[in-house]
């Protein structure tokens, strides 16, 4: 199961990523942490997106990507404004784009970090990873139509992916 949303402007990214988070937050009995496969070319808006994900976590640290370092921990500090935060502690935001295999992530505590329930992770280009996310992964799309629209689909089960990547 998926959907599809077609946004026609970076705020229109940010604000359906702030919409994701505030979603996910809602989402209740999870063994570990909630983790998110973003999947697309470059300029895509999958860091777009993210800017506003972690806006919806009530994060204020600027975001972005972690390229070249791979991986960033922001706190999210303040979930009380949130009706529903849960005991989420950490945003771990990952990049894959430089990544060779999946063992270079494993090296970096990946099981660890995605076992933790009080952990919600964002993996940029997990595609490149898909052999070690969870299966409750929820996978995002990101299809570059032109300079300002993109298709993002939304799936929420690992064997959407087909479905997702298409």
């Amino acid at each position: 199961m998926s959907t599809t949303f077609l946004t026609t402007s970076p705020r229109q990214t940010q604000k359906l990523g702030e919409k994701t988070a505030k979603d996910i937050l809602k989402v209740k009995n999870r063994r570990g942490a909630r983790v998110l496969g973003l999947t697309g070319g470059l300029g895509g808006g999958k860091t777009t997106f993210l800017q506003g994900f972690a806006r919806g976590l009530g994060i204020k640290e600027k975001v972005l990507s972690p390229t070249f370092i791979i991986m960033r921990r922001l706190k999210i500090k303040d979930l009380t404004r949130l009706s529903a935060g849960q005991g989420f502690k950490n945003f771990y935001h990952l990049d894959c784009y430089r990544i060779a295999n999946s063992k270079e992530l494993l090296d970096l505590d990946f099981k660890k970090i995605i076992a933790d329930p009080k952990n919600i992770v964002a993996v940029e280009w997990a595609d490149r990873v898909k052999k070690i996310m969870p299966g409750e992964a929820l996978w995002i799309n990101f299809e570059f139509i032109d300079n300002k629209r993109r298709r993002i689909v939304i799936g929420t089960l690992k064997k959407n992916a087909k479905e997702v990547h298409k």
